[in-house]
Formats: structure tokens, sequence, C-alpha cells
């Protein structure tokens, strides 16, 4: 009896352990399940994001995905879409790579990181991207095409000449391999063999805008200004958005004497894209022409706005401004423009004007001085004449240029761009944003609302209750001090480092917020400040690549400032 009730109970304890394994099993299930469901409306989520448009969303969703499962190729490929449609092309080159570590069979992800690299104008690697997405998909014509195009822009002409050759026996009606074979011609200076590759192109598609543009674009260069207007407009009736024809075609109008045509194409060209240089800077010498004076001082303004630099246009507006009657302000251009070039006795002659008309009689009879004085050095030889290099620094190349294109299957630089109103939705690099290095974190202990003391924290509720606090008396031995007894306090590194880049410190600067992000891989702030130092020390894909994640992180203004930073360079 003894033995057979210890068999019971055994056997009792076996039923109750399987019951207990089974309930454990049935409840991992199912937390694996609801895993792969909360993963899946992630991903789901993230595609509705960006399929309406909405980057800033969509690279949440993907990045709580990659966090998550880090192994899934799918969530780092869609991220990197999201990226380079905010502009963040080396991000979104990084996401891609990632993605073609976890599946490298994959053509699309060859063709994203392709594309991510051409807006970055790494041509060669582009090639090799290509190389690799033709050889898992070698009957697909875009990436044969790009490839084609990535050897043209990268000066390969033999190659590209072949490539497109073998692209045209395969696909005979693809009328773009045509007009890139043009565009080589073109690069070679052959307009004859450009003419007739582009008849071709036309011929087999008469619908292809670019084929007609790079068409008049030759036209333009022979100076055969009616044809030019004629094969534009053709153009613009396919492509109605394209800011470059109807730039083009405003420059053939003055040249046949068609200024009110031609100052509508300006407006127009305006219209698509109100930050255009070469329509602003031209409609202002139009506009100077037909005397509408005050209007054409606002165009070069604007100029003068994004390149401050550009002597061409301070001298128009200063000219505009001495017939206006603002004479202070002409001279103060004038005198900007002498200061670089001491014997341009234009403007010598001008400023001398101005000071006559104010009464400055001494000013006015220096300058004339300084007139006689360089014509006398001229003629007995030792005037000193412009290089051809500085030559070059009074001008500004022209956007109107047959040798550039953009004819690559990918988004068209000439559509205009939506504008999106809130804070952090949609194309926020479109957002207006000061360039300027984010406010360091006051550091000290306080008591919270619930008795206990905590330390500071960068979070905006407790920035906002130390700087009353504090009222300001952060300073780099306040902070260092703390630093020697809490050397693990990645707060206390960013804030001596956003002090040390406010003082202009950018190397001890970056020691400091290379520390910080050591100690807190998830601080944006300490990425975008140590980008913008980056960026100040001439270190520019660094200071990218970090103002890219501190983007990824959240700080979405990192978005604004990197397009800033593209436009600067140029």
């Amino acid at each position: 009896m003894c033995a057979e009730y210890l068999k019971k109970i055994l056997l009792r304890r076996i039923l109750s352990l399987l019951a207990s394994i089974m309930l454990i099993m049935m409840f991992l299930c199912s937390g694996s399940a609801h895993a792969q469901f909360n993963i899946n409306r992630l991903i789901s989520s993230g595609r509705v994001a960006l399929h309406y448009e909405d980057y800033v969303l969509s690279i949440q969703y993907f990045s709580q995905v990659i966090l998550l499962k880090p192994y899934m190729y799918e969530p780092w490929q869609l991220r990197a879409v999201s990226k380079f449609y905010l502009d963040d092309y080396g991000g979104a080159e990084s996401d891609a790579t990632e993605a073609i570590k976890l599946n490298p069979y994959i053509p699309e992800l060859y063709d994203l990181r392709g594309i991510s690299r051409i807006r970055q104008k790494k041509y060669a690697d582009a090639i090799a991207d290509y190389a690799k997405a033709i050889k898992l998909s070698p009957d697909n014509q875009n990436y044969w095409y790009n490839r084609a195009v990535c050897r043209i822009e990268n000066k390969e002409y033999d190659a590209a000449i072949c490539e497109l050759d073998t692209i045209i026996g395969k696909w005979s009606k693809m009328s773009n391999a045509y007009n890139a074979k043009a565009i080589v011609y073109i690069s070679q200076k052959d307009t004859a063999n450009a003419i007739a590759w582009l008849d071709k192109s036309i011929e087999i598609n008469p619908y292809n805008a670019e084929s007609w543009s790079e068409r008049a674009n030759i036209s333009l260069s022979r100076k055969l200004y009616k044809e030019a207007d004629s094969l534009l407009s053709k153009a613009l009736r396919l492509k109605p958005h394209s800011v470059n024809n109807y730039v083009s075609r405003a420059l053939a109008r003055c040249n046949i004497n068609n200024l009110r045509g031609a100052m509508s194409d300006y407006d127009t060209a305006l219209d698509i894209d109100p930050n255009n240089f070469l329509a602003h800077y031209n409609r202002g010498l139009l506009r100077q022409q037909v005397g509408d004076d005050n209007r054409a001082i606002e165009d070069f303004n604007y100029v003068l706005k994004i390149e401050p630099d550009n002597i061409m246009a301070m001298f128009n507006r200063a000219v505009l401004l001495d017939q206006t009657g603002d004479l202070r302000a002409a001279i103060a251009d004038y005198s900007k423009i002498i200061k670089q070039f001491p014997n341009f006795w234009v403007g010598l002659s001008r400023r001398a004007s101005c000071y006559r008309r104010l009464g400055e009689t001494n000013k006015a009879e220096l300058d004339e001085f300084r007139i006689l004085k360089a014509q006398m050095d001229k003629h007995l030889g030792i005037q000193p004449r412009w290089t051809k290099s500085k030559l070059q620094e009074v001008r500004r190349r022209s956007d109107i240029d047959p040798n550039k294109y953009n004819q690559l299957v990918i988004a068209d630089d000439n559509q205009n761009e939506r504008e999106y109103q809130s804070k952090y939705r949609g194309k926020v690099q479109n957002r207006r944003v000061n360039i300027d290095f984010l406010p360091e974190f006051p550091i000290t202990g306080f008591d919270a609302e619930n008795g206990q003391s905590m330390l500071q924290n960068y979070a905006d509720a407790m920035t906002e209750s130390n700087t009353k606090r504090m009222a300001g008396s952060t300073s780099l031995a306040d902070v260092t001090s703390q630093i020697n007894n809490d050397p693990q306090n990645a707060v206390l590194y960013y804030t001596r480092g956003t002090l040390l880049a406010k003082q202009g410190d950018y190397a001890d600067a970056i020691k400091d917020l290379t520390q910080a992000v050591s100690l807190d891989p998830l601080m944006p702030e300490a990425y975008f400040n140590r980008g913008l130092c980056y960026i100040f020390s001439d270190r520019r894909p660094e200071g990218m690549n970090d103002l890219s994640k501190a983007g990824e992180l959240g700080l979405y203004s990192a978005y604004s400032v990197m397009k800033k930073f593209k436009k600067k360079k140029k």
C-alpha cells in the first residue's frame, strides 16, 4: 500500500510537472506569436508612413523593428529608403550596406545603395553596386543604364560608349540610351554626332523631354536662339516643371528680344523653385535692363544672401543702389569690391561719383587719384593683371551647361518638393532652421516633487528647471570639477564639449563629445554638436555622418542642417 501510494504521488507530480511545462510552452508560443504580430504591425505601419511621405514617422517604426530584430534585412532597407527621401544619402548608404550584409542576394538593395552613392558623387562605388545588381538581375535595363551614366559622370567615356552599345543592342527602343550616347559626344565636344544620336532618340520616342532639352542646349551653345526657344518649348510641354528649361528658355528669349516672355519664364522658374540661384540672378539683370530697379535689388539681395562673396551680384546691386539714391549702401558695396580688386577702375570711378554727390570731395579725389595712378602704371607696363583663377572668383558657372543632365532613374531634382508645415513630420529637411550648437545641460542636484534627490538629465523639463535655478552659472571649471568627481557621466562631457565648441575649440570639443556618445550612444544632441564641430573643422563627411545619426535618434532638425551644408558646399 505504501509503495502504491508513493507511485500515485509520483505520478501526480509528474503529471503536474508536465502540465506546468505545457503551460510554459503555451505562454512562450503565444508571446512569440504576439511579438511576431507586433513586428509585422510595425513594418506595415512604417510602410504606410513611407507611402504617405511621412519619412520621419517611418524611420521611427523601422528603427523599433531594427532594435527588436536587427537580423532582418527588410527594416534596414526601408529605413534606407526613408533616409534617401530626407536627402540623408550617407545614412541611406549605411543602412543599405547593413541590409546587404544580411541578405546579399537582393538586387534592389544594390540599386538603392547605388542611387545613394550617385547622390554623393561616389560614381566608382555606384558602378560596383550596379555590376552586382546586373549579375543578380541581368535583364533589368535600368541597372545597365544607370551604370552607363555613372561611367559618363566618372569621365570613363570609352567604357560608357561600349556599355551603351550593349544596351542599344539588347533594347533598341530605349531612347534614353541614345540620349546618353549623345551626352558622351557632347562631353567630347562632338556636337555633330551628338545631334545625330539625339535625333535618333527623338525618332524612337518623341515624348522624351530630356532629348529635346539636350538638343536645345546645343542650339544655345551655337547661339541659335530662335531654334533653342522652339525646342525648349517642346520640352516644357512634355515636362512642365523643369526649372532649368525655363531658365534656359529665358536666356534664349532675352537674346531674341522677347523680354516679356523671358521675364515670365524666370517668374515661373521661381514659382517652382523659389531658391534657384541662377533664376534670381538673371531676373535681377533683366529687371535692371527694363528699369525695374527696386525689384532688381531684391533679386540681388537674395543672391548675396546665398553667396555673400559673389562680386558680380554685389557690383550690380551697388549700381542699382547708386541709381536709386541709396549712396551710402552703394559705397559700402563698391568698397567691398575694391578691397578685393584695388585697381578696379569702374568701381573706383563710381564710388568717387557717390562721394562727390555726398559732398565728400576729399574721398572722391583720392579715388580719382588712384584711377589715374592705375592708368599710368598700366601705360608703364606695371599694371597687375587678374589671373585666370582670379577671374573665376568673380564668375559663377552657369547651370545652363550641355554637359550636365539628370537622366538617372531616380527622383527628378527639378520637381517641386512638398513643404510640410508641422514640426516633425514629412520632409523636415525643408524646414528653416538656424545652424548653431544645441545648448549645454546645466548640471546640478535638485529635489524633485516626490522628495527624491536626482541628477539633472537632459529632458526638456529638467533643463528648464535647472536653467531657472542656476541662472547661467555653468562654467568650464565647474563642469571639469564635476567630471573629476563623476567620470562616467555622459551629460557632463556633453556640457563641457558644448561649452568648448561655442568658444571655437573644436578639437577638444570633439574629444568630449566623443566621450559623451561612448558613454551614452543614444544621445542625439551629442552627435548633433559633434557633427557641427567636424564640419566647422573642415571634416564634412564625418560631420554629415553625425548629423545623420542625430536625425535617426529623433533630432529631426539635423536633416535641415544637413541640407543647408550641402548647398554651402557648391
